[in-house]
């Protein structure tokens, strides 16, 4: 049984876009991108362990072992071309999950990255994860990502303080590999202006990950930018970005083994 859930299953599409979440969330926040992506888009949003459909599962702690997962549950979707999101621990995923496609040869054909400084910059460990319950739910509100319902059940809130403390774990140890290549492909920023720990001043270093080229956008907000009607604008620009990709370069067509209808 698979992972992700498909907001909008698609019997034949031309593409699939894959969705990771940010920390301590699940895939339901992005539930809504279905609703703007083209007609041959079919949309992936995908669960971490200890959320969602995987609820039962113990969280990873590591980002080896998030990408290790990950990379497991996209197997059975490679027959189609796969362009990738993800918005704060979600952008980190989606990017390791890219560089280990493209040692195999599978590299998908566009990035989006969210809510993220660009690997090359270096910051101090902030052990988020250390804090006491209460101190992380503040951490939580104060960025706009613990809706108030939810301090009003206890079972649930418990889930998400286990889950927040292994996610904040592995981002806060989390360092790219040194001397990687760079991506081949696309890759596009989003970012809020207001963002307090991802502004898009800091968010310029994703250039440096790619050969090809990369784009900045910036929406007016903190680090959940995006929350509630402005959803649409986000999915609308990645819509219209990834759609650009693909037919004005024709990316998809050209990697291998898509001409016969298999990406394997």
């Amino acid at each position: 049984m698979s992972n992700f859930v498909r907001p909008r299953p698609v019997a034949d599409p031309d593409f699939r876009l894959i969705v990771f979440h940010h920390a301590a969330g699940s895939s339901s926040t992005y539930f809504g991108l279905g609703r703007h992506m083209p007609p041959g888009c079919e949309l992936l949003l995908l669960d971490l362990p200890g959320r969602g459909k995987r609820h039962r599962d113990a969280p990873c702690n590591t980002m080896q072992d998030i990408v290790t997962s990950t990379v497991a549950d996209i197997e059975p979707f490679l027959d189609r071309p796969l362009a990738l999101f993800g918005h704060s621990l979600g952008a980190v995923i989606a990017f390791e999950v890219a560089h280990a496609l493209q040692a195999r040869g599978l590299a998908p054909f566009w990035l989006g990255v969210s809510g993220r400084q660009g690997p090359g910059l270096i910051t101090p460990q902030r052990k988020i994860q250390e804090l006491s319950d209460q101190g992380l739910l503040d951490e939580l509100a104060g960025l706009g990502g613990m809706p108030a319902r939810f301090l009003d059940a206890p079972d649930f809130l418990e889930i998400i303080l286990r889950n927040a403390r292994a996610d904040f774990s592995a981002i806060d140890y989390y360092r790219a590999a040194p001397g990687r290549p760079q991506l081949d492909l696309p890759v596009i920023g989003y970012a809020g202006d207001e963002d307090p720990w991802a502004p898009p001043s800091v968010m310029q270093c994703w250039a440096d990950e790619t050969s090809h080229s990369f784009t900045l956008r910036s929406y007016h907000g903190g680090h959940f930018y995006f929350m509630g009607p402005a959803l649409a604008a986000l999915a609308g620009d990645i819509a219209r970005d990834i759609e650009t990709v693909s037919s004005c370069t024709q990316w998809a067509a050209k990697r291998p083994g898509v001409a016969h209808g298999a990406y394997r």
